[in-house]
């Protein structure tokens, strides 16, 4: 990892003063906008409720029949 110097930084603080550069922000502006990009991350439904509770189902339903075929949780 590089180690700036203090006179680095300081110049490197005033370029990035000079340019601004979170004046060019291109994120969402509009209503619809910031509905869409909200769903930017959703791939599937795996990490909705519906899918955390079809996985509990499933887990609970693996450890009830490991229980049946080899006697865990006695």
């Amino acid at each position: 990892m590089r180690h700036w110097t203090p006179e680095e930084r300081a110049r490197q603080s005033m370029q990035i003063r000079k340019w601004r550069p979170w004046e060019l922000a291109t994120g969402p502006r509009t209503t619809e906008g910031k509905a869409h990009s909200s769903q930017n991350a959703f791939i599937h439904g795996a990490y909705s409720q519906e899918g955390k509770d079809e996985t509990r189902r499933v887990t609970n339903l693996i450890r009830e029949c490991k229980a049946l075929l080899f006697g865990y949780g006695r």
